[in-house]
């Protein structure tokens, strides 16, 4: 009995052995029949590669930072107008009053020829000594009149005690009379009938010391004949 299970045993091996030889060869026969490898599913299946047939390597990926957090959005500070530096106002040296000076009046006095009278020339003139001019002042204050006559070069020169620079603006000069009959008519020459306003001298004498005065000059002034006087000459 114990031999008839033995062999029994052996024999149902032996056929499950040889069935699944047989499958087995039924599916190499399948798979060379079709050109395809028989597929045995593993345990885990790889992952596909990426196209183009690189490999890459997966890193350990970090945990992303946080950003920073948003700060309020800073405005350029408002354009504050422009600074000047602060202007000072000129300085000017302090201001006096002009130094007074007495006041000198200069001038000649002439006889026209006879040929040219009416005519405001000094062609033919002469000096005419003993003319007699004056200097006259219309001051609110004062009312200045100062007369002097030509020397013998018919030269005259006033300079009156109390005139200053201050008031030779409101004087002038004025003809007065003449010594000789036959050139006695006073002549606007140079406003010596209505009156000649008083200019400084250009030239003032030359002298080592200033002069206690101010220098005006007037003139040339000029008589000439009367009109009616028949000229001989």
């Amino acid at each position: 009995m114990s031999s008839f299970r033995t062999m029994a045993l052996f024999s149902a091996k032996a056929l499950a052995l040889l069935h699944f030889l047989v499958i087995c060869t039924a599916e190499v026969e399948a798979v060379n029949a079709a050109g395809q490898l028989p597929y045995f599913p593993s345990a885990e299946a790889p992952a596909p590669s990426p196209k183009g047939g690189h490999h890459h390597h997966h890193h350990p990926s970090h945990p992303p930072t946080q950003p920073p957090a948003k700060q309020p959005p800073t405005h350029p500070p408002a354009k504050q107008p422009p600074t000047h530096p602060p202007v000072n106002p000129p300085t000017h040296p302090p201001s006096y009053p002009p130094t007074r000076k007495y006041v000198a009046v200069q001038g000649v006095v002439y006889c026209k020829s006879c040929q040219f009278k009416g005519i405001d020339t000094l062609m033919g003139a002469s000096p005419l000594p003993g003319a007699a001019v004056k200097l006259q002042c219309n001051n609110t204050k004062y009312r200045l009149v100062e007369q002097v006559t030509a020397d013998k070069n018919g030269y005259f020169f006033i300079m009156p005690k109390i005139l200053t620079t201050a008031g030779s603006h409101k004087c002038k000069v004025f003809l007065v009379s003449s010594p000789k009959a036959n050139c006695s008519v006073p002549t606007n020459l140079h406003g010596g009938a209505g009156g000649a306003i008083l200019k400084p001298s250009t030239k003032p004498p030359v002298t080592d010391r200033p002069l206690p005065f101010q220098l005006f000059t007037v003139g040339p002034f000029a008589f000439e004949p009367h009109k009616n006087v028949s000229c001989h000459y």
